[in-house]
């Protein structure tokens, strides 16, 4: 294996990690929240993560690689999915939907990590760019129900 399959392989699994994280938080929201509305945001989200989760590991086999099965265990993105664990303990909507919102940034940090690294081939930019913009539009939809939540 080539020294730049190597590192495409340990971005993709980057972002595999991230899109793991994401899928515990959001089935963890689903199963504790009492509010339809935002089960069903959640399980959508979810299931984007499985989508992006999927297309990466499809492409890192392609590779010869073996993809990443388990989710992130330091910095920001695991204190963001502790602090969303928690939130959902205390059913407080607006305390979720902020634990949401800051989920949502560490995963749109992955993803600009990788892409700014400029050490992606252009087949598999274009999958992570792709995925990035979705996530991009995920955010701020839970940053505008932050914002509403707020106003009430």
């Amino acid at each position: 294996m080539e020294t730049t399959d190597s590192q495409t392989i340990s971005q993709m699994n980057d972002l595999i990690r991230i899109n793991n994280d994401r899928i515990e938080g959001y089935e963890r929201a689903v199963n504790d929240t009492d509010d339809a509305k935002l089960k069903s945001i959640f399980y959508s989200m979810a299931q984007e993560s499985r989508k992006f989760k999927n297309e990466l590991l499809t492409e890192v086999i392609k590779m010869g690689g073996t993809p990443e099965e388990g989710t992130t265990v330091s910095g920001k993105v695991f204190r963001a999915w502790m602090d969303f664990k928690s939130a959902i303990a205390g059913k407080d909507r607006k305390a979720i939907i902020s634990s949401c919102e800051f989920g949502e940034d560490a995963a749109l940090h992955t993803y600009h990590e990788v892409i700014e690294t400029g050490k992606l081939p252009a087949q598999y930019l274009a999958i992570v760019k792709e995925q990035h913009k979705a996530l991009h539009q995920s955010h701020d939809k839970i940053k505008l129900m932050r914002e509403t939540v707020k106003s009430l």
